[in-house]
């Protein structure tokens, strides 16, 4: 493979910067550049159509950042995140990323970054047979795992999520957290119910709650997460449990459990 071109796709918000990044990567004989995407939802999409062997991904952008695109992408692509986070989220990146670079960056660490990128290919492709559908979903899901997890970090103790991302086939949807009004379980999904609608995510109950602000999001039940402001009443419902009706009417159950975290929080 040392003389096949590495096909790749740009993500970037800042057209200078992707016209930076597009010269340097012109330079090298190696490299094909399939796709130019000026933001996260254009990204989603080209990726999944062109399955490049290389992403160099902005992780400051509008509307989806750089985590959610890896998030939505899952396993696939060698991602290289382009950046000008700090050290604390850069010792993220190490852990996870193929490698990073920091804007402003030049040639020489640039070339730098597709030494590795070319490593890492070349150990997947190093006699690793194909791998079946289900070790792909398995791939993906741990792919969305470690994007949530940089999501995290990026962003720093004490604050939480602000939105929601959820890919349904070619679309994607962003649902503000302050719209949702419960989360629900369902085998290794989550459904997210806000305003009417519902949405299905492949994620764990407990990975996406720990993303939301606990003071704000209860885990009222093992298999639902609900919304404090949506809370109208709460009723007995059976020995040691409740439900909790909701402004709209709809009813979620309560464990004992989670009524004790209700009253702490509701000062009850």
């Amino acid at each position: 493979m040392p003389d096949t071109p590495l096909r790749a796709v740009i993500v970037d918000d800042e057209a200078p910067a992707r016209s930076l990044l597009r010269e340097f990567l012109s330079a090298n004989t190696g490299i094909e550049i399939v796709a130019e995407c000026a933001n996260g939802f254009e990204a989603v999409k080209r990726i999944g159509e062109l399955e490049p062997d290389v992403v160099f991904l902005d992780v400051q952008m509008p509307k989806l950042d750089g985590f959610e695109v890896l998030e939505l992408i899952g396993a696939g692509p060698v991602v290289v995140f382009c950046t000008a986070y700090d050290e604390f989220a850069l010792r993220a990146f190490e852990v996870h990323a193929v490698d990073y670079l920091l804007k402003p960056f030049g040639r020489e660490r640039l070339a730098a970054a597709l030494a590795r990128v070319r490593e890492r290919l070349a150990a997947r492709a190093g006699g690793t047979p194909p791998a079946s559908p289900g070790a792909r979903a398995d791939a993906a899901t741990a792919g969305a795992s470690v994007a949530v997890a940089l999501a995290s970090a990026a962003r720093g103790p004490g604050r939480h999520a602000e939105r929601v991302i959820v890919r349904d086939g070619s679309q994607v949807h962003v649902i503000p957290v302050a719209r949702v009004d419960y989360i629900e379980a369902q085998d290794d999904y989550v459904a997210i119910h806000a305003e009417g609608k519902s949405w299905l995510k492949q994620q764990p109950l407990a990975e996406l709650a720990a993303t939301l602000d606990p003071d704000r999001f209860v885990r009222v039940h093992r298999s639902y997460v609900l919304n404090l402001d949506r809370i109208e009443r709460l009723e007995p419902y059976a020995k040691d449990s409740r439900v909790a009706v909701l402004a709209d009417g709809r009813e979620v159950p309560v464990s004992r459990s989670g009524y004790q975290r209700l009253r702490e929080l509701m000062g009850g």
